[in-house]
């Protein structure tokens, strides 16, 4: 618990930030998710919705370029380790062993994972871990892929892995550099994200900025994310539909965070004020559609699956509606 009158800095400020979705129910206006985004175009020239120079921390979108930091110090990644590696994964068994070999090549075990543990967030393999007699653990927290490569970096570098979460090891060190030369700002405010690894503070025009970097300077890993959508979240999630439907690198963070990288270059990034899940995605799809940069066709089709469906008694009863 936070003490009363315990002294905070703030974030992200309310100030600027406008409606991006309503959530409609049997025809009435239920929820107003509030925030920002900004579009870059191929050409680099940024729209803006609400403030984007609102400070945010990024969370999980952050892991493409600690992916980035891993391939610098020397970890060997293939096609599937790059995508399981920038993941927010589900658990399912398929995560599960992606890491394993992640860590295998690395000649590391389960054991060096220091996320915290965790169940499977896919309920089929929550279930079925449940029934085989097993438990929470470090490798089914959906950050185990993004520390495999942490530990994968270090271990080509030689630097130690017993301590590769502190704020002070290589490993973020580098991933701080990479964020300053794809972002074109120096990170502020490093702080801990909830797998206990680092998070660090950007503008979220930074943040847009930074993925188009890496679309122009990276093609290979985001060849493989979108390559392996079923790697980077899991079956059955918006993230993977909308990689697998418009062929987009995407990448959700945690508290309303999403980003989205287009084919030409294109990028998105989404902060929903009350760090809701839902308007992201529908945000991202929108502006990309908007931008020329995804089928129209086909984000109309995305956004009217049941991902973004507002549910009665099991049926349709509502929607997402962008509002900007």
């Amino acid at each position: 618990m936070i003490p009363a009158g315990a002294a905070f800095s703030m974030g992200t400020p309310a100030a600027g930030a406008i409606p991006l979705v309503a959530v409609t129910r049997s025809g009435f206006t239920e929820s107003v998710h509030t925030g920002f985004a900004v579009v870059v175009d191929r050409d680099g020239t940024v729209t803006a919705y609400g403030n984007a120079d609102a400070p945010i921390y990024p969370r999980s979108a952050l892991k493409p370029f600690q992916t980035v930091a891993a391939l610098r110090a020397g970890a060997r990644l293939t096609p599937a380790d790059l995508a399981i590696v920038s993941a927010s994964h589900t658990g399912r068994p398929e995560h599960v062993a992606a890491v394993l070999g992640v860590l295998a090549a690395a000649r590391l075990g389960e054991s060096a994972l220091q996320t915290p543990a965790a169940w499977p967030s896919d309920a089929r393999a929550a279930r079925d871990l449940a029934a085989r007699g097993g438990s929470a653990g470090p490798i089914t927290m959906n950050c185990s892929g993004n520390h495999a490569g942490m530990l994968a970096g270090s271990v080509a570098s030689g630097w130690p892995t017993g301590s590769y979460l502190a704020p002070d090891h290589p490993i973020h060190a580098a991933a701080t550099a990479v964020l300053t030369e794809y972002c074109g700002v120096r990170p502020q405010h490093q702080g801990v994200d909830g797998c206990g690894g680092p998070v660090w503070a950007l503008p979220l025009v930074a943040l847009a900025r930074g993925l188009q970097a890496l679309a122009t300077q990276e093609p290979d890993l985001l060849v493989a994310m979108r390559a392996h959508p079923e790697l980077v979240e899991g079956p059955g999630t918006a993230t993977s539909a909308m990689i697998a439907a418009l062929g987009v690198a995407a990448k959700p963070g945690a508290e309303g965070v999403f980003t989205a990288v287009a084919q030409d270059g294109t990028a998105v990034a989404v902060k929903a004020l009350d760090g809701g899940r839902r308007p992201g995605a529908v945000i991202a799809a929108t502006l990309l559609a908007r931008a020329g940069a995804v089928d129209p066709d086909s984000a109309a089709s995305l956004l009217d699956s049941a991902h973004f469906r507002v549910l009665g008694g099991g049926r349709t009863v509502g929607a997402l509606h962008p509002l900007i």
